[in-house]
């Protein structure tokens, strides 16, 4: 008797003990993933529970604000949400919360809390947990209205808008087919005699790039952290533009100059094969690539004027070897190879042309780059830059202001060049675009000084 009455009491102290031990045990990990910080009319819900085998006691997703819970779900009823097993141990529950889904929901403070539980040591407890995360409703979607007017782009150049976009943090500016080119605020595009000081002003380049087709949709729009968003058409007029076409003869005097001497500047690509094979890897892959690191300075531009409006140096006395998006075909033992669209000008003068800044700006690159040999890129702020290729020398560095006109290295046959020249071209938001227009004072006039005039109310 006395062997029983202990072994009751041994189970009772282990089962006493696992009850204890069950209750200090941790509830389900929680993470709110969606929303971040600001939630609209319409935004994602996403929460991630963790439990052995998935298995949960309970699950339950409210929305709190001003004292009040709108239930978003629960295990018993999933409210249209979706639910799927991410491995063995995680539930992921998805659904769109907003005005359409919550009703009563209004702009400002709110938060979702999410209270999970599961069983432990073979059920004989239940242990629980809850995560909160706050956010902001916002339900008004942005606004946005132009400002200038007269707006004219030519196939493959460039225009320049004013408008107003609020509240202030929204993200805005023109879209062109489905490309996007962000808006700055009008502050900072100070010319000579005028500044504009409304805050919700701001103004944005963009281009109809070459390729492009010319019925393509132009319009403002504005879009906010919670992904309201509204858009604007304003008046405009597309010009068509012929572009050129040219044969170039590829010999093997060419190839073997550049080739080894491009693949040796560059990891980005190892092609195999002969020097032919080689050169079509660098003339369209590595092209490809370089291009890609050339726009990816436009997130580097400044949001001023830095040039303050003075017309681009039009770079005189050189003769124009190839103009812009002349579409080329490669040659090579009167076999037709390749074909590539050159965009930008070709300017030559003579050997080591000391090669000069097109205007103000911040140098933003200037080393070696693939198929454009020693290259130096120069941000002239909104979006705006200028790329001088081929160059036997440079004579700046990244973060170095520069003047307009002022020498940043000499010409050169660096690169996929046949000759000694200078590639120029323009970039607006890292997209190549005519740089014709920027040698013309009509053209920096009537595109962009009479507006920021206008805005600023002279």
């Amino acid at each position: 008797m006395r062997f029983l009455l202990g072994l009751v009491l041994i189970l009772l102290l282990a089962a006493g003990g696992a009850y204890v031990v069950a209750g200090r045990m941790a509830g389900p990990p929680i993470q709110i993933v969606k929303p971040d910080k600001i939630v609209g009319v319409s935004s994602p819900l996403e929460v991630a529970v963790e439990a052995p085998g998935a298995r949960l006691e309970a699950l339950d997703i409210v929305l709190e604000q001003n004292g009040k819970q709108f239930p978003l779900f629960s295990l018993a009823d999933q409210k249209g949400a979706a639910v799927k097993q991410d491995g063995a141990d995680k539930l992921i529950i998805s659904r769109e919360i907003g005005k359409q889904s919550v009703p009563e929901l209004q702009s400002g403070n709110a938060a979702v809390i999410v209270s999970a539980s599961r069983k432990v040591v073979y059920g004989i407890r239940t242990v629980s947990s809850t995560a909160r995360h706050d956010f902001k409703v916002r339900l008004e979607r942005p606004r946005v209205s132009v400002v200038s007017t007269h707006h004219y782009i030519n196939h493959g150049g460039s225009e320049m808008i004013v408008y107003r976009a609020s509240p202030e943090d929204v993200t805005s500016g023109v879209v062109v087919g489905d490309v996007e080119y962000p808006g700055y605020p009008a502050a900072g595009a100070t010319i000579a005699g005028v500044k504009i000081t409304d805050a919700a002003m701001r103004v944005a380049f963009f281009a109809l790039l070459h390729d492009q087709d010319l019925k393509a949709p132009i319009r403002l729009f504005a879009r906010d952290e919670a992904g309201n968003t509204a858009r604007a058409d304003f008046d405009y007029r597309v010009f068509p533009k012929p572009f050129k076409k040219s044969r170039i003869d590829v010999d093997d005097k060419l190839l073997d100059r550049v080739v080894p001497a491009i693949l040796e500047g560059t990891t980005e690509v190892k092609p195999d094969g002969d020097t032919l094979a080689k050169f079509l890897v660098i003339n369209g892959e590595l092209r490809q690539k370089n291009n890609a690191k050339i726009a990816s300075f436009a997130a580097q531009t400044k949001p001023e004027l830095l040039w303050g409006g003075a017309v681009f140096h039009p770079f005189g006395n050189t003769a124009v070897e190839s103009a812009f998006a002349d579409h080329r075909t490669y040659i090579y033992k009167g076999k037709e190879v390749d074909q590539q669209v050159h965009l930008g000008f070709d300017l030559a003068s003579y050997a080591g042309t000391p090669i000069v800044s097109a205007n103000r700006g911040i140098v933003v690159f200037a080393e070696e780059l693939g198929i454009y040999g020693n290259c130096v890129i120069i941000d002239h702020g909104f979006g705006v830059q200028s790329l001088y290729g081929h160059l036997s020398s440079i004579d700046v560095k990244p973060g170095q202001t520069v003047k307009k006109e002022q020498q940043i290295g000499r010409s050169g046959m660096t690169g996929m060049a046949g000759g000694d020249h200078l590639h120029f071209t323009m970039l607006v938001n890292g997209k190549m675009v005519n740089p014709v227009e920027w040698w013309d004072p009509h053209w920096i006039e009537d595109r962009i000084l009479r507006k920021l005039r206008a805005a600023g109310g002279q």
